[in-house]
Formats: structure tokens, C-alpha cells, sequence
């Protein structure tokens, strides 16, 4: 008899309802976007070296010391932060194997948020290690984002009504994967402008660290001029998607255009207040808003891109014998 895994000796004994699994990837979603929240706050208040090491706190303690001061605080929270979500995406991991039938490719899609986690986990490990090196710092950002990517893509698996229309114009969908391609250079533009501005960081003494060697002022107008691209082939897709059954691709095109638009604002009004602390957080956090809106855009322009859970078998509803046995 071959040897299972906990999960497999687990999968036959019990079942998890799809019910579970949507509520596991929702609140993986919501963590994935407060842990680049944390990233934020971490940043503008200078305690990326508040745990001076890594992966202890400091030296002989894996916690924050009160000789630390409140930067060790800030910064250990945000490290339990990482924790929770560590937690969420247990939770998806756990719910997708216990689904029956079981669908593989969301058990993939669910694995490669642990390894996400953990591979962004070490290259945070690394910046402090670096003494917040930009560059590293950058990439932990990007890893952050390619996490969300993982996360959006499962949530978009597991939520996809299976009877949606799929007569979208050919056009929209190209322009959906060009809109998410400059949307990737934007969000890469932006790590070049915050690593070269003031809030690049600091060490906990207040001594500032390295940044950058690009032109803050012509990175920002570099950063805005795509901000603005991305906005008119958001506005563009809205335009293009009007069939009836386009509604749900332009509802969420409606959607990015606005994330795009609340975002620019903030920007604008961080770059004439002297970028205060509060507005660069939100800007961060509306930089993994804006690129979540990109990637469900591509799918819900494309459905069945990325088949749902319901797609290729029998369709399990909340009403179903199977959905509704919690655990059995």
C-alpha cells in the first residue's frame, strides 16, 4: 500500500464544501493585499531595519526587545503579519485538497501561494540582510505582486460562474493582455520612483540608506505619463465592451478604470502635500489593488481562459448533496 501524504490520509476521510473554498480564498486575497499594506507602513516609518536581522529579530531573540524601540515593533508585526498570511494560504491549500472530486489545478494554483510566500519571506530576509539594499527592496515588492497574482488566479478558479458568456470581441481580449502588460511596467516604474524618492527608506538610528541612482523627478513623470496610458486603455475597454454578453469583462473594466483614476489622485495629491507618510502608504496599497484589477480584467475579458473549478465536470452548487456537507 503506498504511503500517503497528511493531506491525501486527510482527503479520505473528509469533505470540504466549495463554500469553504471560496471563503479560504477570499481571505487569502485580503491578506495577500494587507501584507503589502504592512510592506508599506515599514517603509514610511523607517523600520525596515527595525529587526536588525533575519531570521531573528536580533541577535539570540526571534522577537522585537523593547531596547528596539518602536520601529523593532513595527517591523516584528509586520513579520507576523507574514504569518497570518502563511495561515490563509494553508487554508486554500487544505480546502482545495478536500474538495470532491478534487481538482488538481487548484491544488497547484494553491501550492504555489505557500512558495510565493516563502520565496518572498527570504528575499525580505535578504533586504534586511542587503541593509535595504533598493534594488532588493524592489524585488520584494514584485514578489509581493506575483504572489497576488497566484492569489487573484485561484480566487478567479474557484469564484468563475460556469454558464458566463464567452462571446467576447477579439479585440478586447488583446487589448486586455496589453493593458496588462503596461500595467506591469507601471507597477515596476513606481518601485524605480519610490527607491529613488525620500521614502526609500531608513535605518531604526535614522540614518538614511541607499537609493537609487535614477532622477527622482524624471521617474515620477515617467510613472505618470503610463499611469496615464494605462487609464486610456482601460477607458478604451470600457468603450469596446458593449455587447450584452460583455457585461460582467466591462463591469470589471468599469472597475479598473476607477481603481486607475482613485489611484492617480492620491499620487497628485501625495506629489503637492511633500508626500505625507498616510498618502504613500495608500498609493502602495493602491498599486496591489490596481494590479489584482489587471489581472481579473484579463480574465474576465477572456473567460474560460483559465477554466473554473465547474468547468469539464459536473458543476457542484451550494445547494448540491456534496456542497453542503461541511464536513463529513
Amino acid at each position: 500500500m503506498p504511503l500517503k501524504t497528511p493531506l491525501a490520509w486527510a482527503a479520505d476521510r473528509w469533505t470540504l464544501s466549495p463554500r469553504v473554498l471560496r471563503w479560504a480564498t477570499t481571505f487569502s486575497l485580503v491578506m495577500g493585499v494587507l501584507i503589502v499594506l504592512g510592506g508599506g507602513i515599514v517603509r514610511v516609518t523607517g523600520s525596515g531595519l527595525g529587526c536588525p536581522t533575519w531570521p531573528e529579530c536580533e541577535a539570540g531573540s526571534l522577537t522585537t526587545t523593547p531596547a528596539l524601540g518602536i520601529h523593532g515593533l513595527i517591523e516584528f508585526s509586520n513579520r507576523m503579519l507574514t504569518d497570518v498570511l502563511c495561515i490563509a494560504v494553508a487554508c486554500v491549500i487544505i480546502a482545495a485538497r478536500l474538495q470532491k472530486p478534487r481538482v488538481r489545478s487548484i491544488t497547484r494554483l494553491a501550492w504555489s501561494q505557500f512558495w510565493l510566500v516563502v520565496a518572498n519571506a527570504v528575499v525580505g530576509g535578504v533586504s534586511v540582510l542587503a541593509k535595504l539594499n533598493p534594488y532588493v527592496v524592489a524585488a520584494h515588492f514584485l514578489m509581493a505582486m506575483a504572489l497576488l497574482t497566484s492569489i487573484a488566479l485561484t480566487w478567479h478558479r474557484v469564484h468563475e460562474a460556469p454558464d458566463r458568456p464567452r462571446d467576447v470581441a477579439p479585440a478586447a481580449r488583446r487589448l486586455s493582455w496589453l493593458t496588462l502588460v503596461v500595467t506591469l511596467v507601471l507597477v515596476c516604474a513606481g518601485t524605480l520612483a519610490t527607491g529613488s524618492g525620500p521614502h526609500s527608506g531608513q535605518a531604526a538610528d535614522g540614518s538614511p540608506v541607499a537609493r537609487m541612482a535614477f532622477d527622482w523627478l524624471a521617474v515620477t513623470w515617467v510613472h505618470g505619463l503610463l499611469a496615464g496610458v494605462t487609464l486610456a486603455l482601460g477607458v478604451l475597454l470600457v468603450v469596446i465592451l458593449r455587447a450584452p454578453g460583455e457585461r460582467v469583462a466591462r463591469e470589471r473594466a468599469l472597475f479598473f478604470v476607477a481603481a486607475l483614476l482613485l489611484q492617480g489622485v492620491i499620487g497628485v495629491v501625495q506629489a503637492v502635500t511633500g508626500l505625507p507618510a498616510v498618502f504613500v502608504i495608500l498609493h502602495v496599497v493602491g498599486a496591489a489593488l490596481v494590479w489584482v484589477g489587471a489581472v481579473r480584467l484579463v480574465l474576465d475579458v477572456q473567460p474560460g481562459l483559465f477554466p473554473s473549478v465547474h468547468v469539464g465536470r459536473a458543476q457542484i452548487t451550494a445547494d448540491s448533496p456534496q456542497a453542503s456537507a461541511t464536513l463529513r
